[in-house]
């Protein structure tokens, strides 16, 4: 029987039958030939060249030991997983038919599955979920949430499309990068979900708005480079030519996922669609942490004069924007297990960066330099300038005990911290006052710390 599916998807593959789109067998052999043509051509956008001026391929700035044939065969591996072998040929047996938005559900294995019933849970553990996954937790995290909310029913999406278009975002994120990869997006897209189910959104938010947050918080570091803005900027890289040097990462994140909704056609099928892609861009675009001060200021005064209305679209989406810029920077208000493995992993990659500057003879950024930073002192920089005003913010137009949770995690990760760096902590007390007011004008270290982190 096996030998008959790799006959019937070879054959499909080189065009040489056609198939019935209602045949969900044949629509999942497409699906997984289409994504297949795709690495085996080498189809690489544009944007991923090498750098100009460095000679710096960002495709490899964090690569491991690793044979370049093997990168192949690992995507292959992950589209032929076990499973779908078995959901394969047990339909071409004739096994009764499944519900078509559960079809391809059979996928996740037992484990996976019973995470995913705890998917709003603030302890989930999205590096246990991803290895259950097999590196796939954006993926089938962003599959799932999009099902259970009912989008794909609602707005008759198609499903072979959803599916292509959630691997080709997975795949153009660098797993090579230590922090900004696929699994971050995943964590973002998990938080994100929390957020919609706060109380206030969850009776305001349209369908329309949960879908733009969650495709939002999957695609909000697409083709993320590894390194920040000004290191960009001061290399004289085209992409900071091309936005001229104005929110650079986050301009170039939400043309890339512009670029896979048109590849796919997702939903070219919707009057919206043009809607959809400058609306998603507003959210992204909200993840400049340049910018932190002009949202955070404007997120206030709403607060102060009790005037943000939900009912209007435009308020709405203003907070949809705050929700993702918390999702984005939530680490620290994780559990101190998960909290502690984003911000080492975070703090590789800025380390990365300065090894690079070092060998270039360029300016080391701040936060970067090995030698004079520690995992600590970052930490608590980050966390008393950009993330303690933001979340004290959101607790004030959501007082939730979800809000309570990740100040308290906030409170006890930072004290954590504080006693690994005695130094690092008496330095950043020292422009405390009151918490989320004094903080207002962060320092351009933490800001430099934000746009990477973000």
């Amino acid at each position: 029987m096996l030998v008959f599916f790799f006959i019937l998807y070879f054959l499909i593959l080189r065009g040489a039958i056609s198939y019935d789109s209602s045949d969900q067998t044949a629509l999942y052999i497409r699906m997984l030939g289409d994504v297949r043509v795709r690495s085996q051509v080498g189809f690489e956008p544009e944007r991923r060249g090498s750098h100009p001026y460095l000679g710096v391929d960002f495709r490899t700035l964090h690569s491991r030991a690793e044979s370049a044939g093997s990168i192949p065969a690992r995507r292959v591996r992950r589209l032929f997983s076990f499973q779908r072998h078995l959901l394969s040929s047990r339909l071409l047996r004739g096994a009764p038919h499944l519900n078509p938005l559960h079809i391809l559900d059979e996928d996740y294995c037992g484990q996976a599955k019973c995470m995913l019933e705890k998917v709003g849970s603030w302890n989930f553990d999205i590096f246990l979920f991803d290895r259950l996954t097999n590196g796939n937790s954006l993926v089938f995290l962003t599959f799932h949430l999009l099902n259970q909310y009912g989008l794909i029913e609602l707005f008759q999406l198609d499903m072979v499309k959803v599916r292509q278009f959630l691997v080709l975002v997975q795949e153009d994120y660098h797993n090579q990068n230590p922090y900004h990869n696929a699994v971050h997006a995943a964590d973002v897209t998990q938080a994100m979900h929390c957020y919609l189910r706060e109380p206030k959104l969850a009776q305001s938010l349209t369908s329309f708005d949960i879908l733009l947050g969650l495709l939002a918080a999957a695609t909000h570091d697409l083709d993320h480079p590894g390194v920040n803005q000004p290191f960009l900027i001061k290399t004289n890289h085209y992409l900071a030519a091309l936005y001229r040097n104005t929110s650079v990462l986050e301009n170039h994140h939400w043309r890339s996922a512009v670029g896979l909704l048109r590849e796919t056609e997702l939903f070219s099928h919707l009057p919206a669609e043009d809607s959809i892609e400058r609306q998603l861009g507003s959210l992204i675009l909200a993840t400049d942490i340049s910018r932190q001060n002009e949202y955070l200021s404007r997120f206030r005064t709403h607060l102060d004069e009790n005037n943000l209305c939900l009912g209007h679209a435009s308020h709405r989406h203003f907070v949809l924007q705050m929700a993702l810029k918390c999702a984005d920077i939530c680490n620290p208000c994780r559990p101190w297990e998960l909290s502690k493995q984003w911000s080492e992993k975070v703090t590789e990659e800025f380390f990365h960066q300065g090894d690079i500057e070092k060998k270039h003879k360029l300016e080391i950024s701040p936060l970067c330099d090995s030698e004079a930073n520690t995992i600590a002192s970052v930490q608590i920089g980050f966390m008393t300038y950009v993330v303690e005003p933001l979340f004290a913010e959101w607790a004030r137009f959501s007082d939730t005990r979800l809000s309570q949770t990740m100040l308290g995690h906030l409170g006890l990760n930072k004290a954590s911290w504080s006693a690994m760096d005695p130094e690092a902590s008496g330095s950043s007390e020292e422009g405390e006052s009151e918490p989320g007011r004094a903080t207002e004008e962060p320092s351009s270290r933490a800001l430099s710390q934000g746009s990477q982190e973000s």
